[in-house]
């Protein structure tokens, strides 16, 4: 039975930079999601190969879920991880069938936001327990679409070591400070300011600051859909969710 990590917190912040921990809310979603499609706690607790009593917690709000968790979740209630994590989108609804997804590979299938400006001071911004940090460059989330500000702290990484993961998409990076090592498949790149860099998520990769300052970086993500991991860990790859709060 795989074990699933409790490591990362999940927060809903406030615009003056105070945050609190939101895991009831985000425990009723997942309730929800999950009675919308008519799972109960065992049979979905036997399909991600974890206790019922874990799940539980989480509706719950008593476990502190990882970035692993949440997606593996989310991905079996056909939900995405914007819904479940922002609380500024629509309430989630299960996909009931492939036709309710939007063509990843077309951005004009997502709708704008209204507020096309996203000031410095307010971003939403979500944190991973493994020291990586985005804040979101757009005033709501877009389906299929990731356009971040993104740090990656001392040792901060996307994924544990000797893990990479994978998921459908493209993605560019812009290099701002710092000193990124990419893994992309067998191949190994350090990027530095200025530099840039673009590859198909589907190719096993690992990011991570190995260097001696934060790292910051513009980042677009093109397309995401189901994580995947390879490597020594069984558990879905990280989206880089963990704590979602305002900046500021």
């Amino acid at each position: 039975m795989t074990t699933m990590t409790l490591e990362a917190t999940v927060a809903h912040g406030r615009r003056n930079g105070n945050s609190e921990p939101e895991y009831a809310t985000i425990g009723d979603r997942l309730r929800e999601a999950r009675k919308a499609r008519g799972l109960s706690l065992r049979h979905l607790a036997a399909v991600l190969g974890v206790s019922p009593s874990l799940i539980s917690q989480v509706e719950t709000g008593r476990a502190k879920p990882s970035v692993n968790t949440l997606y593996a979740l989310a991905n079996e209630l056909g939900i995405s991880l914007d819904s479940l994590l922002f609380m500024d989108t629509e309430p989630i609804t299960p996909a009931s069938s492939a036709a309710a997804i939007p063509d990843p590979s077309d951005p004009a299938d997502a709708p704008l936001p209204h507020d096309p400006v996203q000031r410095a001071s307010s971003r939403m911004s979500i944190r991973l327990g493994s020291g990586v940090v985005w804040e979101r460059l757009t005033t709501e989330s877009i389906r299929t679409v990731d356009f971040l500000y993104v740090t990656y702290e001392v040792g901060g990484a996307s994924s544990p070591e000797n893990e990479y993961q994978r998921h459908s998409g493209q993605e560019w990076g812009y290099i701002l400070s710092g000193t990124l090592r990419v893994k992309i498949g067998f191949d190994e790149y350090v990027l530095g300011p200025g530099d840039a860099i673009t590859f198909d998520s589907g190719t096993p990769h690992r990011l991570a600051n190995d260097g001696d300052e934060p790292v910051r970086a513009v980042w677009y993500v093109l397309g995401r859909r189901t994580p995947e991991i390879a490597g020594a860990s069984a558990e879905p790859a990280a989206s880089p969710f963990a704590r979602v709060g305002r900046r500021g």
